[in-house]
């Protein structure tokens, strides 16, 4: 028996999916597909191109099943397939990312939020719908880098490797999303 670094509770249903059960993969397509459909719904903000987002990443998970080896959990790893697939279709929108003056403009963004606000980052707590509505508005860049930041987990080493920006672009977008975010929320 192999040795799993993650506990996974759907183990038996991939090894269903790996020897082509169709009625196994359903069930899996059940059990992540709403999850899923978020995250491509955060990132590319278009019903329509987050389900094509989300069916190609399970037509790839199925098709490449074969590769996962448990070394996460198969959620993790579809997770992982869903987000590239979402910024690929995101990329093919040719959204422009700003390269900006490396720190000090991030410095300046933050220290408006505080100033706009009075409240530390901490202190901010606003109700989800509102937040998510207001996010569906941002620009694209914005809300990817937002989105991939605080819902996804990614650092913005990370971010800038799958966005194929700079860590320091990364870094400035999510503070100027944010300061976007709560300018809206504030009106």
């Amino acid at each position: 028996m192999k040795t799993q670094l993650y506990p996974d509770r759907h183990v038996e249903l991939v090894e269903r999916c790996k020897l082509g059960e169709r009625k196994a993969q359903y069930e899996l397509y059940k059990c992540y597909s709403k999850a899923m459909f978020n995250i491509c719904m955060r990132i590319l903000n278009h019903m329509g191109e987050a389900e094509d987002a989300l069916q190609e990443a399970f037509v790839d998970a199925f098709t490449n099943l074969h590769q996962f080896r448990h070394q996460s959990t198969i959620g993790a790893w579809l997770k992982q397939i869903v987000v590239n697939k979402a910024i690929n279709h995101m990329r093919s929108r040719k959204v422009k990312w700003v390269e900006i003056d490396e720190h000090q403009e991030a410095i300046e963004a933050y220290s408006s939020l505080e100033e706009s606000t009075g409240l530390s980052e901490n202190e901010l707590s606003l109700e989800v719908e509102r937040v998510r509505n207001m996010m569906q508005k941002l620009p694209d860049g914005y809300r990817v880098v937002l989105s991939l930041y605080l819902f996804e987990g990614y650092d913005h080493e990370e971010i800038g490797e799958v966005l194929g920006i700079s860590e320091t672009t990364s870094r400035t977008q999510y503070m100027r999303a944010k300061r976007k975010l709560t300018e809206m929320l504030v009106r």
